[in-house]
């Protein structure tokens, strides 16, 4: 990576930080400028907008939050075992935002009623999140994990709207009770489902703990069920 491309990711890290914080609309060169400990002009030179500086946050987040959340859970077996590990990454990431906030919500707060690449860049990446947990209820309806005739659609708003509600009972109601709600009304989804396998050894709220006894328990789960059925992805 050059130098100028190292000066730039640098510059995106600081005005993640700083939009988890202050919104994305909070976002500015002059704010960011003074963060990163640069001159305005260094930073403008870096992204020309600050529409585009948005832009470049919005990015970044997405591709972390592939990273922690969708990536690692396709190493867990195709169907309900992988629909269980991104909800656990999911939730795991929520519980990790409680303080920070979650600009997926957030951003969606501040741009819901106003039309642009912005709002369109957070909607878009979103929709593509919730694509994906789309095609794992999928597959995991024609893994025969559930019901045939389930509603996928449906099953996603559900999960999605758990989500949703960790976040608002976890950061501004400051509920402890949250994390096992929302690994409670998971498991409520698994069964009005149909779902015929047991809930898998990582589950929400396990990792949402981040306790040794917890990873322990889950690398040697998966590797188990890695050395005895080949993973598909």
């Amino acid at each position: 990576m050059h130098k100028g491309q190292q000066t730039k990711a640098a510059i995106v890290d600081a005005a993640l930080g700083l939009a988890t914080q202050i919104g994305l609309e909070g976002l500015s060169i002059g704010a960011l400028a003074e963060v990163a400990r640069m001159s305005k002009s260094g930073v403008f030179a870096h992204f020309g907008s600050r529409e585009e500086l948005q832009l470049s946050v919005v990015r970044e987040y997405h591709e972390r939050f592939e990273a922690e959340v969708f990536y690692p859970a396709l190493q867990a077996a195709r169907g309900l075992p992988r629909l269980q590990q991104l909800f656990a990454n999911w939730t795991k990431r929520t519980s990790a935002e409680i303080d920070s906030g979650c600009l997926y919500i957030s951003g969606a707060a501040e741009f819901d009623d106003r039309p642009g690449p912005v709002r369109d860049a957070l909607a878009s990446s979103v929709k593509t999140w919730l694509a994906a947990v789309y095609r794992a209820v999928t597959q995991a309806r024609d893994e025969g994990h559930l019901n045939a005739d389930i509603d996928a659609e449906q099953m996603v708003f559900e999960i999605h709207g758990l989500i949703l509600a960790l976040q608002y009972e976890a950061r501004f109601l400051r509920s402890s009770k949250s994390l096992d709600r929302t690994a409670r009304g998971f498991q409520n989804i698994l069964q009005r489902y149909g779902a015929s396998m047991q809930a898998s050894p990582v589950a929400a709220k396990r990792a949402a703990t981040k306790t040794v006894k917890a990873k322990t328990s889950s690398t040697s789960t998966i590797a188990a069920k890695r050395s005895a059925v080949p993973v598909q992805k």
